[in-house]
């Protein structure tokens, strides 16, 4: 496992969106983000074979992963060259809900961010009968697209950043509490990318 982690780290060093940094370490990482054991000894190797690969994997790792494994990498990642991409750069918009909870069962939040002038937004739709749980999640860059979408489904009110990412967090909270059900996979490959923004706007 500790092999195919820095495998998957091969591209990083190459590319130059931050978002698609983000999305392919989430996708990788997040089945075993909260494996200590596992992070302890691929931080360790990482920062003793420094390299370009090892730096990016160390800085995404320390932006993405929870708790102790990411302030493990991020202080390994001080001791190598930075990548090209700036995770550090995540800058928050809008946010709206739309509550479908009566007719339909669901709340329909949609989160938008930006890397410089390259806005993005999340898309989550949290189940209001089964206990408030993030049933799906998706990322897209068409963000006035998928906003006129959801106005063509329900009316959307403004709700501040950190409003909706305590709802996200709650939803999130509940969701990793009960990993056998059958979520989408889009939760699973987004989850450690929707976790990032809530901690940033909970912060």
């Amino acid at each position: 496992m500790q092999q195919a982690v820095v495998d998957a780290g091969r591209p990083l060093p190459q590319l130059t969106d931050p978002l698609e940094v983000e999305l392919q370490v989430s996708a990788f990482v997040g089945p075993f983000a909260d494996n200590e054991e596992l992070w302890e000894v691929v931080v360790r190797h990482l920062g003793e074979v420094p390299s370009r690969r090892s730096a990016a994997l160390l800085t995404a790792l320390g932006h993405l992963l929870p708790g102790r494994p990411g302030v493990w990498a991020q202080e390994a990642a001080r001791h190598q060259a930075e990548p090209k991409w700036d995770l550090g750069g995540l800058t928050f918009g809008e946010c709206w809900i739309g509550d479908r909870s009566i007719d339909a069962g669901y709340l329909a939040l949609l989160c938008s961010y930006s890397y410089g002038d390259a806005p993005h937004a999340m898309v989550f739709m949290i189940d209001e009968i089964n206990g408030s749980l993030t049933r799906h999640a998706f990322l897209t860059r068409q963000v006035g697209e998928a906003l006129a979408r959801l106005r063509d489904e329900m009316r959307l009110e403004l709700i501040t950043p950190v409003a909706a990412h305590w709802l996200l967090s709650r939803s999130y909270d509940r969701f990793e509490r009960r990993p056998g059900l059958g979520f989408g996979m889009d939760v699973h490959q987004t989850r450690l990318v929707a976790r990032r923004r809530i901690a940033l706007a909970m912060n």
